[in-house]
């Protein structure tokens, strides 16, 4: 077979692009699938997935389980008048942890997972990989390539096929599909919020029921001592406070589950009646417009559902579905059972029900127990939040925050500083302002309910795109979710102003902050866009670009990944001298949990070779961060010298040569592109996207056999003496050009333009983390260039 080394000529980049082929051990389909399966979901052993199932219970069951504490409280306030009531109330929520948490979300919403990823963040990039509704069109054809990035192809007229059609048709399709993710994020974080304090609450209060003479203050002073402990034990990180926290979950589940069976053999089986629908109806019918506002308190009975999903970052689905189907689905029924049968023998208990069914010999001990797992309760929905949050950056959705990495074996588990504190200050403010669970109760159920309807309104299209279910199951999932749901935030509007109004104003004061920062994000890259330098022009300035060279390389940080960025004109316009190699670097995210380290990179020159000027894209998932001891610099010349050499060895060539990709010839087309795992990349783009200039990888991974035959010798003296120019130039030294781009609004914008950009948006950019502080760049070492424009 013939080599084929082919020139790459971009729209705005006259430079020479070079195709390497390679051939390998393995056949193609073989291969392909062993680096795809090497990425997905690990297969865990019985053991570990055991330890993981057991760990799980300490992070994200806490919530749910410590239910039973205030849910009878919240949905009869003011006591119980008919033991039918009772009966009709457990029905109930033994049919909404059955739907909900067992059905919707076990069973179907986990499967939805990103690669082990969950909440609303991962079922966008779900969405984004299959359909082109990512708002920051960054993303190239090189991207698809990945490893991780896995995504599945319709027929022209299958009805995922229109669906996807029709949500890239208008832009504000893709905009309603983005503030409906972050809604759902920001109602999560207000669940971050009010899950400590409505827990730690309900548990304190139990002090009472012993000691009536105690007042309201007391308890709240007990319950906001507790709640500052708690959140200053975030930072040990989720493998730690899980260790510690699982065996109180464990034990709590068992005791609550051991209490329900006591009660329900001392007061009577005839409550397990509510496991027949009937008394569903016979509730409605007798109360009214009275039963209909009770769903709100009966509604808390699955609240924790959403954090379940939400922290799938830190346990596999195998090990949460695990632990729900043996232990905590079985021990919450007997929980509300044994609840509901005292409750039908002591009517006017429902207050403080579930301290007044403990046997009085155990009293203490589940009192400790049960203020313990309300703490743990709290863990639920904080480490949902980080996780939350964490992706919601890799979108640009949030300010630039610190993120830690807690775990060394589990990348998911991670602690945001920044986000933990403002936590705190709300959780305490919320607990010290109502002092009553019936009001926090009616905050936390809207907050809940949001959440819910949001995952239902995105599962759908992942039905559609990602799993393309016939229109049937789909209709059966959205009526069957959309018919609860729906039922249960008709009930909780009426408790918006009874406190239903705090998770609305704390996450419209979130949603603002993400939406803004969003805003000038993308304006950001738009700027970029259209103000960027034509190859023409920067060729016209001559090999030394019409500047003195000086000695050194400089790295210039852009959001661009084709051609050159405004701020190299604005630095060479205003500066009479720039380095002899200029490497503009892009750090990208893309819509995967996660790109391989082999993947990370790629690299292609720009303009002549006595240019010396080269692009470096850097791909990232949204599990992905810039850590400290990764040493990004010294990756990226890694990189840099091997795509050197490769780009020489082809050189040195000839059309006899004989290049093979897994044993076959294989067509290459004008826009010829060479990837880590040997795929080639397809040259059907939609160029209006996304005009990418086209990169190569520069490391050949270690499976990949690069055979070439050749009568010439491969390693050239240019290869040499451009290897030997490169490193003096990094030995002279390199310096990191950020831009420093100020964003404002025009003269002529609307007030509340002016209000988010020049105010909101310029006060989030002050406040956030440098990209400097980021990139990891040291202080000595950095340039920023500043720039103004307008929006």
């Amino acid at each position: 077979m013939a080599s084929r080394v082919e020139t790459d000529e971009d729209d705005d980049n006259k430079g020479s692009m070079w195709v390497l082929d390679q051939k390998l051990d393995q056949p193609m389909d073989e291969e392909a699938g062993r680096l795809r399966n090497m990425y997905r979901e690990k297969k865990f052993s019985a053991l570990l997935l055991l330890r993981l199932a057991y760990q799980s219970l300490g992070v994200v069951y806490g919530d749910l389980g410590t239910s039973p504490l205030y849910v009878f409280y919240n949905t009869f306030p003011n006591g119980v008048k008919d033991q039918e009531d009772v009966i009709g109330a457990l029905s109930l929520i033994i049919y909404s942890l059955t739907l909900v948490p067992l059905l919707k979300y076990v069973f179907v919403v986990l499967r939805a997972n990103d690669n082990g990823q969950g909440g609303t963040f991962a079922l966008y990039s779900l969405l984004c990989r299959h359909a082109k509704i990512k708002t920051i069109p960054n993303q190239h054809r090189t991207d698809e390539e990945l490893t991780t990035y896995s995504r599945s192809t319709f027929h022209e007229r299958s009805f995922a096929a229109k669906t996807k059609r029709w949500l890239e048709e208008q832009e504000s399709r893709k905009s309603a599909i983005l503030i409906l993710v972050l809604v759902g994020t920001c109602m999560v974080i207000g669940d971050g919020i009010l899950t400590p304090a409505i827990s730690v609450l309900s548990a304190a209060g139990g002090i009472k029921v012993n000691q009536p003479g105690m007042s309201s203050g007391t308890v709240v002073l007990v319950a906001v001592v507790i709640l500052v402990g708690f959140f200053s034990m975030q930072h040990y990180g989720t493998d730690k406070v899980s260790w510690l926290f699982a065996p109180i979950v464990l034990l709590w589940f068992l005791l609550i589950g051991g209490i329900g069976i006591f009660n329900i053999r001392k007061y009577g089986s005839s409550v397990l009646k509510a496991f027949s629908p009937v008394y569903i109806y016979r509730y409605f019918r007798r109360g009214r417009k009275t039963g209909w506002t009770s769903l709100g308190g009966i509604m808390l009975s699955i609240t924790g559902t959403e954090a379940l999903f939400a922290d799938l970052a830190h346990f596999p689905v195998s090990a949460v579905q695990l632990a729900f189907t043996l232990l905590v689905f079985p021990c919450l029924l007997l929980a509300y059972s044994g609840q509901a049968a005292y409750l039908m023998n002591n009517l006017s208990h429902s207050q403080d029900v579930f301290y007044r069914s403990i046997p009085d010999r155990i009293y203490w001990p589940v009192f400790v127990v049960a203020t313990a797992a309300a703490i743990v309760a709290s863990q639920a929905t904080i480490t949902a939040t980080f996780s939350i949050i964490k992706q919601a950056l890799a979108h640009g959705c949030f300010p630039r925050v610190k993120v830690v990495y807690t775990s060394k074996k589990f990348l998911g588990q991670i602690y945001v500083p920044d986000i933990n504190w403002i936590l705190m200050v709300l959780c305490i403010a919320v607990t010290a302002g109502f002092k009553n669970q019936n009001q926090i109760g009616n905050a936390y159920g809207t907050a809940v309910v949001i959440v819910m309807l949001v995952t239902t309104f995105l599962m759908i299209l992942i039905m559609i795109l990602v799993w393309r279910c016939h229109w049937i199951l789909v209709l059966i999932f959205t009526g069957l979710s959309l018919i609860v749901e729906c039922t249960y935030f008709s009930s909780v509007l009426f408790k918006v102003d009874q406190g239903g109004w705090v998770p609305l104003v704390i996450a419209g004061a979130f949603l603002v902050i993400m939406s803004v920062w969003h805003y000038g994000t993308v304006k950001r890259y738009e700027f970029e866009m259209h103000s960027k330098v034509s190859m023409a022009w920067v060729l016209g300035l001559g090999p030394s670009l019409g500047l003195v060279r000086v000695p050194g390389i400089g790295l210039v940080y852009t959001e661009l990944a084709s051609g050159v960025p405004p701020i190299f004109s604005h630095f060479i316009t205003n500066l009479p001298a720039i380095h002899s190699v200029v490497v503009f670097v892009c750090v990208k995210y893309l819509p995967v949990y996660t790109v391989p380290e082999e993947e990370r990179f790629l690299v292609k020159r720009i303009g002549p070779k006595n240019f010396h000027i080269f692009r470096c894209v850097s791909r990232y998932g949204y599990k992905d961060l810039h850590k400290k001891d990764d040493d990004f610099e010294k990756k990226l010349f890694d990189n840099l010298f091997m795509f050197v050499r490769l780009e020489s060895m082809m050189e040195g060539c000839s059309d006899s040569d004989e290049y093979s990709l897994y044993g076959q010839q294989t067509e290459r087309s004008r826009d010829g592109l060479l990837n880590n795992n040997g795929n080639t990349a397809s040259s059907n783009v939609d160029l209006t996207i996304s005009s990418v200039d086209s990169i190569v990888p520069a490391i050949s991974p270690p499976h990949v056999n690069i055979t070439v035959r050749s009568s010439g010798q491969v390693s050239s003296q240019t290869e040499v003496d451009e290897l030997e120019f490169l490193n003096n130039c990094r030995d002279a030294g390199v310096v990191h050009i950020l831009g420093n781009t100020v964003v404002r609004a025009r003269r002529d914008s609307r007030f509340y333009k002016k209000i988010a950009v020049d105010y909101i948006y310029a006060f989030l950019r002050k406040i956030c983390r440098e990209n400097s502080v980021i990139f990891n760049v040291p202080h000595e070492s950095l340039l920023n260039v500043g720039q103004i424009f307008y929006v």
